[in-house]
């Protein structure tokens, strides 16, 4: 059974809604256009909550399990909302020798949240990486475009009240 990963409440708007009943009702006679009916509603939501693959799932007439195994296999997929400030930690093998899980460890203790979070006032989301292609600067951690490395777990809180203004 799939469940909602948000502890963030989804209320979509009316305008959000009837886009997506839309885009659903123009591409639903055609199953191979599953992954663009999601993309569309990804750049609608921001993300594909529970609810929103539900609805593709049903306006579509694919099994709900076919929805969410393409939402988890492509990484442009994301069932999580996303913060302004969106951190992303390397826990790639450089980046975990050097101390990133335990960045990774205060990153959640200081925001409060887990991994694929998101803060409540939706300021802030925490996700882990594999690798960034930023080996020699390990570890690393990114802040929507903006990479940190050469990181200690005592270079966090000054990362994090930098985006908190």
């Amino acid at each position: 059974m799939l469940k909602k990963l948000s502890n963030i409440p989804f209320c979509p708007t009316a305008e959000q809604e009837a886009r997506l009943n839309a885009v659903i009702d123009a591409n639903k006679h055609d199953k191979s256009r599953l992954m663009a009916v999601m993309q569309e509603a990804q750049d609608i939501f921001e993300y594909l909550p529970f609810e929103v693959q539900k609805k593709i799932a049903e306006g579509m007439d694919v099994p709900l399990e076919k929805v969410y195994g393409v939402a988890t296999f492509y990484a442009q997929f994301s069932l999580t909302p996303k913060g302004s400030c969106h951190i992303s930690v390397c826990l790639g093998t450089a980046c975990y020798v050097k101390g990133s899980g335990d960045i990774y460890n205060k990153l959640q203790e200081l925001l409060g949240i887990s991994g694929d979070e998101c803060t409540p006032d939706k300021k802030f989301s925490l996700t882990a990486c594999r690798c960034i292609g930023a080996c020699g600067l390990a570890p690393v951690l990114t802040v929507n475009d903006e990479v940190y490395g050469r990181l200690t777990v005592d270079d966090v809180a000054g990362i994090i009240a930098k985006y908190k203004s």
